[in-house]
């Protein structure tokens, strides 16, 4: 005779939203997923403000991993493996009571919920253990110790303003399809540009479903700034989700935009929908792109992303040396496929929202040496962001640190020959 199934305690109120979280944060660490692609599957079945909830749980957690984990292993005897449920079950109750000011008993209670057998003891005990204690100021989160170390040759002030950052939600930045446009007040530090000082969803701010400006980091709007206005028809190499291709098309140019994934474009018509824009959209592998060359093209290529690092803070978790690697050499073949593009005379444009010289000041002298028809154009100013001395733009944490900061980005402009 089966024996009898043990009944299992109903969930505390609000557990689904930190079951969801739990779902995030283990499609981020475990199976190297981004936090926007494991979050539809996550939070299926939540009500929105849930769903918010349960990203803002994953994501502060991702933002403060060292100390929380250093916390943790300070109240255990033998800490539990990095991976183990129960570590990620402390992790997120611990932010809520620490960053987001969550009851104690509410912690407890929805985090007990997510765990069963000896787990849940553990569980128990440590947060128990830990919340009759002074919890510490996690305000100043500290960066993981293979990130910083990375990131040590651009200097001790950038490492201390990437720390400041990732405690900080980045501010929002649009980019306006015109200047005399219908939009959200706030400073501009670039042609059509304004940094938002209101708050709230984004469609339902002024201007938005007249289609006068879209969602744009400062940082990503200076590469297509860069295309030459001599130039007529642009290739848009990598457009998804087709932030530059509003851009080229609201500044007069004859548009592609190409980019791998059908899923993806369909964002970009989307946006020229709303926004009254034209482009030519194509679904194909850049690399097997045959077509006659571009007056100029723009590579914002795919890359680790670790310069968005204060909006995704699971890059700094999941983009690892094995990942920069295949970025590294997928950008290479990028680079040399646009190039068979350009015209001669003619400009392309390279960005990565990246913080590894792997993905920029590596990239363009050994894509120099495998096509020497192109030199480097020195790029201007844009936003009180000065050139290298290579001629390249290099963006780094800290750069307009007293406005709001910027994502961390390189951007390079060749040139090909006549």
């Amino acid at each position: 005779m089966p024996r009898p199934q043990k009944s299992r305690s109903p969930d505390a109120a609000g557990t689904g939203a930190r079951r969801a979280a739990l779902k995030l944060l283990d499609a981020v660490l475990r199976r190297g997923e981004t936090l926007d692609a494991a979050g539809a599957a996550a939070t299926q079945g939540l009500r929105p403000d849930d769903a918010r909830l349960a990203h803002a749980i994953a994501g502060e957690t991702l933002r403060r991993l060292p100390q929380l984990d250093e916390l943790i292993d300070s109240a255990m005897e033998r800490p539990v493996a990095e991976d183990a449920k129960s570590r990620m079950v402390l992790r997120l109750a611990l932010t809520q009571a620490i960053v987001l000011d969550i009851p104690h008993h509410a912690v407890v209670a929805t985090s007990l919920s997510l765990i069963d057998g000896g787990p849940k003891r553990l569980v128990h005990g440590v947060l128990s253990k830990l919340l009759k204690s002074e919890l510490p100021d996690l305000s100043r989160p500290t960066l993981p110790a293979k990130v910083a170390g990375r990131w040590a040759l651009w200097g001790k002030d950038v490492l201390d303003a990437a720390r400041e950052m990732v405690a900080q939600r980045p501010p929002l930045d649009i980019s306006l399809k015109a200047e005399d446009v219908a939009a959200p007040e706030g400073p501009s530090f670039a042609p059509l540009h304004r940094r938002v000082t209101e708050g709230g969803a984004v469609a339902l701010l002024d201007g938005y479903a007249a289609g006068g400006w879209w969602v744009q980091d400062l940082a990503a709007s200076i590469p297509a700034r860069l295309v030459p206005r001599s130039a007529r028809r642009v290739l848009d190499a990598c457009a998804a989700p087709g932030g530059k291709t509003l851009q080229l098309a609201a500044a007069g140019f004859e548009v592609t935009a190409l980019d791998l994934s059908e899923r993806r474009l369909q964002r970009v018509r989307e946006n020229l929908e709303r926004t009254g824009l034209e482009a030519r959209i194509v679904a194909r592998d850049l690399r097997r792109h045959k077509t006659d060359p571009f007056d100029a093209v723009l590579l914002d290529a795919p890359c680790s992303a670790t310069g968005t690092f204060r909006r995704h803070p699971e890059v700094l978790h999941r983009a690892t040396p094995r990942i920069i690697a295949e970025m590294s050499e997928l950008q290479a073949e990028l680079l040399d496929a646009s190039a068979r593009l350009v015209k001669r005379g003619g400009s392309l444009v390279f960005a990565t929202c990246s913080l590894e010289p792997e993905e920029g000041e590596l990239q363009v002298p050994a894509f120099l040496a495998r096509n020497p028809e192109f030199r480097i154009e020195p790029v201007p100013s844009v936003a009180g962001i000065a050139p290298t001395p290579k001629g390249w733009m290099r963006i780094l944490p800290g750069m307009l640190g007293d406005k709001g900061g910027l994502d961390g980005f390189f951007i390079a402009h060749l040139v090909r020959d006549a």
